[in-house]
């Protein structure tokens, strides 16, 4: 499945202009083959926005998603974001897959909280594994920081997970998690990993750009540089399926061993 990374802040503070954009990357990528279009962390709304990401929150059948589901039947592939969710009093810093037909398919909520920003502004999600199913493979989403903990990954290669699709909003100066972590985390997991990034500053944080998408091999297939930037790379069901064959991590694993970690 090909599967087209989109590396963009979009317009901070308005979802009308972001939902264009995402439209305009939609239809680039579905002429260039893609099945699948993965936008950064809270790309529907911008991520450093304050009291902004109350008032522009939404659930996650809300309009925005609606109009998503519209961008992705009409362009003929799938589509995941990032954006603020609202549940009751609550707001989620959440991701959305929708399919291709405009179906939703999963609807994940992010575990791990960085810094005060976030802690100040969202609530934690507490269900580390969300898949869906998705031109036969299983997909699975996580959030940025969630990413850098490997109980995380390790969960979801014991569920299946095929493909891994991390929107985030990845800032000054960990530049070393897209370009280190990521292929590792691929690897030793046996699964694919898309690693999708914010640019350009934004409030007080930088982002860094760097998105990649990394096989089960550890080889990065695609990586974006440090400016607003659609890339793609495949995803190959045959490649997954030798290597975790080849590869004794997930084989040679002894559980009994590992109670202390929790």
């Amino acid at each position: 499945m090909r599967t087209a990374l989109l590396q963009s802040s979009g317009r901070p503070g308005s979802t009308v202009e972001n939902l264009k954009v995402l439209d305009e990357a939609a239809g680039r990528a579905a002429a260039a083959g893609a099945g699948l279009l993965v936008a950064p962390e809270m790309f529907l709304t911008g991520y450093a926005i304050g009291d902004d990401i109350a008032r522009l929150a939404e659930p996650a059948d809300g309009d925005c998603a609606d109009a998503i589901a519209e961008t992705a039947t009409r362009h003929g592939l799938a589509i995941a974001y990032g954006y603020p969710e609202r549940a009751g009093d609550a707001v989620f810093n959440s991701a959305q897959l929708i399919s291709a037909d405009g179906t939703r398919l999963a609807n994940y909520r992010k575990t791990h909280l960085f810094g005060c920003f976030e802690r100040d502004h969202f609530a934690p999600g507490d269900q580390p594994v969300v898949q869906a199913e998705l031109d036969g493979l299983r997909v699975g989403i996580l959030i940025c920081y969630d990413v850098e903990f490997p109980e995380n990954v390790r969960a979801h290669a014991l569920a299946g997970t095929d493909l891994l699709i991390v929107p985030t909003a990845q800032m000054h100066p960990f530049q070393f998690v897209a370009e280190s972590m990521i292929p590792v985390r691929a690897f030793e997991n046996q699964m694919y990993v898309a690693y999708v990034n914010r640019v350009g500053q934004e409030g007080e944080f930088e982002f860094v750009g760097l998105s990649t998408l990394a096989g089960p091999d550890g080889v990065a297939r695609t990586r974006a540089g440090r400016g607003e930037e659609l890339v793609l790379a495949d995803v190959d069901p045959v490649l997954l399926a030798t290597s975790r064959e080849e590869n004794p991590y997930l084989k040679d694993r002894r559980p009994g061993l590992y109670g202390s970690l929790i």
